[in-house]
């Protein structure tokens, strides 16, 4: 019997910050996360991709529960996500530099 494999398009933006250790009102404290690679990881499934020069992501990866860590910052957000069998969808992630 063959098995099926379903794999779902996920895509979105990474941003990246604080950028410095003091935010200003009107100014935006983050940034695009450029060319930082993210692993992402369910079980013994792995896959990786690296973000372009906007921040911009794209992997295809099996329905489930994933973690992912990036190459960059302290740690990222959401870190842990479940990704329903569909056919696209968009997570967006936040990598926190740790600047206080």
């Amino acid at each position: 019997m063959l098995a099926l494999v379903v794999l779902v398009l996920l895509h979105g933006v990474v941003r990246i910050g604080p950028t410095t250790p003091v935010c200003r009102v009107g100014q935006p404290c983050d940034k695009p996360a450029k060319r930082v690679a993210l692993r992402f990881t369910s079980g013994t499934r792995s896959a990786t991709t690296t973000t372009d020069a906007f921040g911009r992501y794209r992997v295809s990866l099996g329905p489930g529960t994933w973690t992912v860590h990036a190459s960059l910052g302290k740690s990222i957000r959401p870190a842990q996500f479940f990704l329903p069998s569909v056919r696209s969808t968009v997570r967006n992630f936040a990598i926190d530099t740790g600047i206080r």
